[in-house]
């Protein structure tokens, strides 16, 4: 096997908030083998949950909204916060969702071969004259448009992330718009994997099931407990993810004494009309997009090579 590298041993670090030397460990056993070593580190206990390893900043910026009744994300990058934070760039940001609603296309090859909205020429020819002006390259990332439900869009600190929300619903008005802002605001914040516990795929669950399992076997204050009590601790444990993973399950910001299912209902009720999250479209800023990294040189250098 290859030798494990400090990078290996950062990113593995940066996944899952594990020493150095125990990251180390993991690539070892697992013969560099990424997400066996996760499921390694929690089964020691070592590591409650894997966070998300992809989310290096990048700049630029998200953006969502909604334009004549259809529902558009979209996430725009360039090389430096400074262009990022000017008129020229937001305003070509905002002209490219307009665009994404106008004219659907199908990739972002074929939304810069459309005629930009408020605009001459195409989106590419608006980017090009753009890149004249800032003298910075820019990429239209991605993008996402929903129309057949009521959108709801938010913006946390001036497109670092947008949220895109879907509701189903007879009801109108300020008050609709009040739930899926506090709900789009529940997403940012705590960027749920699911929309409900009833979607969670079986293979995730036995996934689950199986590594709670082999951590609470390995827990010294367990040493005496029978399988059977093993078991409910699990199924616990599993139950207490659903609120931590799922949106609907989860504890609402506002009010923890709820569920956001609940907050939904309880509104809906106000409203005397039901309301039904259909779903949900989150963007960060830069997720997943490789950009120079601090080098803990000294420190991983040190502990992979010694």
């Amino acid at each position: 096997m290859a030798a494990i590298s400090a990078k290996a041993v950062n990113e593995l670090r940066q996944a899952t908030g594990c020493g150095l030397m125990d990251c180390k460990k993991a690539l070892v056993e697992s013969e560099g083998d990424f997400d066996k070593a996760v499921t390694i580190l929690r089964e020691k206990g070592l590591a409650s949950q894997a966070k998300k390893a992809s989310r290096i900043a990048a700049e630029g910026m998200a953006y969502a909204a909604v334009v004549d009744g259809v529902g558009v994300i979209v996430e725009v990058n360039c090389e430096s916060d400074f262009v990022a934070g000017g008129p020229l760039f937001a305003e070509f940001v905002e002209k490219v969702a307009k665009t994404i609603a106008k004219e659907n296309p199908a990739d972002v090859d074929a939304l810069l071969a459309c005629p930009m909205a408020d605009g001459n020429g195409t989106v590419a020819d608006a980017k090009s004259e753009l890149f004249l002006s800032v003298r910075e390259n820019m990429n239209i990332r991605r993008f996402e448009r929903v129309e057949g439900c009521v959108c709801v869009p938010y913006i946390h600190m001036k497109g670092k992330v947008a949220v895109l929300v879907e509701l189903e619903t007879a009801a109108q008005g300020d008050a609709v718009t009040t739930v899926g802002k506090d709900v789009a605001m529940q997403i940012c914040a705590l960027s749920p994997q699911f929309l409900d516990k009833s979607v969670v795929p079986q293979s995730f669950i036995d996934n689950e099931v199986k590594i709670r399992t082999v951590a609470a076997k390995q827990d010294p204050r367990n040493a005496n407990k029978p399988d059977a009590i093993l078991e409910k601790i699990v199924l616990g444990g599993i139950s207490k993810m659903y609120k931590e993973i799922c949106l609907l399950q989860m504890p609402f910001v506002k009010d923890d004494k709820l569920s956001v299912e609940q907050y939904v209902n309880a509104a809906a009720k106000e409203l005397g009309a039901p309301i039904t999250v259909k779903g949900y479209i989150r963007f960060e800023k830069g997720e997943g997009i490789e950009k120079r990294q601090d080098d803990l040189a000294a420190e991983v250098a040190k502990m992979v090579n010694g």
